[in-house]
């Protein structure tokens, strides 16, 4: 058996039922129970039409180990993690993310919310199940249920002081995923007026994808912003643990946007503390991390670095321009409704619109990620390399190339024939002059042209 197509860096994920059905996640339990040696494995679920069943084959192959299961039941991938640490317990949540309906997967996690990645576990799990049917054993590990939404949006609200909030007016879409659990949860505890898009917990995802980095998944909220003269904006993806805004005016708010503003407010609680950003983010965020008194720590794209680094260093918050946000007091896992509640916190304390507020941080042209499709991406970046031989270079993932008034990154994928891009400007001239050339150089003649490049601020793709 080789699982080589559906284990991932990070997680596993692939089709239902043609890749991924529930006698293969019944040995993935199992594979998973014996690999963490705990008595206890803590199990939720996102609202996928498949989740229920690949579950409960889940935690039949955790409890054929004698291992015990604590069932959260329809759950956030940031609601587990906070689960996993509140509980001291290893985790596992069945979620494709943001992939389409047909996709399912399992994100993993030790005790205390710990990363488990391939390069930390996952590829042991993997070569557990890939061993066949006798990885299932004999035993009768327990079944209870437990509820922790009420503890989880408690820990949420800890972020900011709701004393002191204003009314605001919020819109969100969180495009009938599991943020239609959670945010409501949350939001009914501020001085907000909701208006909440696609709220409904259904599987088919009917509405639009559950994919907030693509832009055309967020028309609906900004109508919705501009229709309810909403102060912000909200779009979760499908397990919730990500998240964008857009601001009054129903204008985009990168990923290393909401970083910074992010970083700001936790660096203003906690001066001279290290602040995590990783290599993509915009050169605003290490800027601000500085203004504020910071310590800016630059790491690779993808969740277990960040993890990983916030460990070492004892960061006390981590940003990714892909939408994921870090924080050392929510056990180092990430958050999107934790960023969107530090966010309105200092919306409420501000004089000024959205727009106003975001203003200082809006300080450079960014082409967004830009995937292509090459034949042999190691040599094209050693191309590019040489082409590039002026610019102050590093290898730390990729190969970023940084110039007085620009720079690029170009990193190869971790499953496809792929390489991505991202480049950033001091102006909208510097940036198209540069993008263009990249891309003539990264696809040439007889290479497909792959996806078109983003917006300025926008991500393509989720990394993590």
């Amino acid at each position: 058996m080789d699982l080589s197509h559906i284990f991932k860096a990070y997680d596993v994920r692939g089709t239902v039922p043609d890749q991924l059905n529930a006698d293969l996640v019944r040995r993935i339990g199992a594979a998973f129970a014996d690999w963490s040696g705990a008595d206890e494995i803590l199990v939720g679920r996102d609202s996928r039409l498949s989740s229920p069943e690949l579950a409960a084959a889940l935690i039949e192959g955790a409890t054929s180990r004698g291992v015990d299961v604590v069932d959260l039941g329809l759950a956030s991938t940031d609601l587990l993690y906070f689960a996993s640490g509140s509980l001291d317990r290893p985790g596992v949540m069945i979620t494709a993310s943001h992939n389409p309906k047909d996709y399912n997967g399992l994100k993993f996690c030790l005790a205390r919310a710990k990363p488990v990645g391939e390069e930390s576990g996952l590829g042991e799990i993997r070569a557990r199940t890939e061993k066949g049917d006798d990885v299932l054993g004999a035993g009768n590990g327990s079944i209870r249920q437990r509820d922790v939404l009420g503890a989880y949006v408690d820990h949420v609200l800890s972020f900011a002081d709701v004393e002191r909030m204003r009314p605001l007016t919020v819109a969100v879409d969180t495009a009938n995923g599991m943020g239609g659990l959670v945010v409501p949860a949350v939001m009914e505890r501020l001085p907000v007026t909701l208006h909440h898009l696609y709220a409904e917990l259904d599987g088919t995802f009917p509405n639009h994808p559950a994919d907030p980095i693509d832009p055309a998944n967020q028309r609906d909220l900004k109508r919705a912003v501009l229709e309810h003269r909403a102060d912000v904006g909200m779009a979760f993806d499908g397990d919730a643990d990500r998240v964008f805004l857009v601001d009054e005016r129903a204008d985009d708010v990168s990923g290393s946007i909401l970083t910074a503003l992010v970083a700001a407010a936790m660096l203003d609680r906690e001066p001279g503390a290290q602040v995590v950003h990783n290599l993509i983010c915009s050169w605003t965020v290490p800027e601000v991390i500085k203004e504020h008194g910071g310590v800016p720590v630059r790491t690779r794209v993808g969740h277990s670095f960040i993890k990983q680094v916030m460990a070492e260093t004892g960061a006390v918050f981590g940003g990714e321009h892909s939408g994921h946000y870090y924080f050392r007091d929510n056990y180092g896992a990430d958050s999107g409704l934790i960023a969107s509640v530090i966010a309105l916190g200092e919306l409420s304390d501000a004089s000024v619109p959205l727009s106003g507020l975001l203003g200082q941080y809006r300080r450079y042209a960014s082409s967004g990620e830009i995937n292509s499709r090459v034949d042999d991406p190691p040599a094209k970046i050693e191309e590019i390399a040489r082409a590039l031989g002026g610019g102050r270079q590093d290898r730390l993932d990729g190969l970023t190339v940084e110039f007085d008034d620009w720079w690029c990154n170009v990193r190869p994928s971790n499953t496809e024939p792929l390489l991505r891009l991202n480049v950033e400007a001091r102006t909208r001239e510097i940036l198209t002059a540069r993008t263009a050339e990249l891309l003539a150089l990264i696809r040439g003649a007889g290479d497909d042209a792959g996806s078109a490049p983003g917006t300025a601020g926008e991500g393509r793709k989720d990394e993590s």
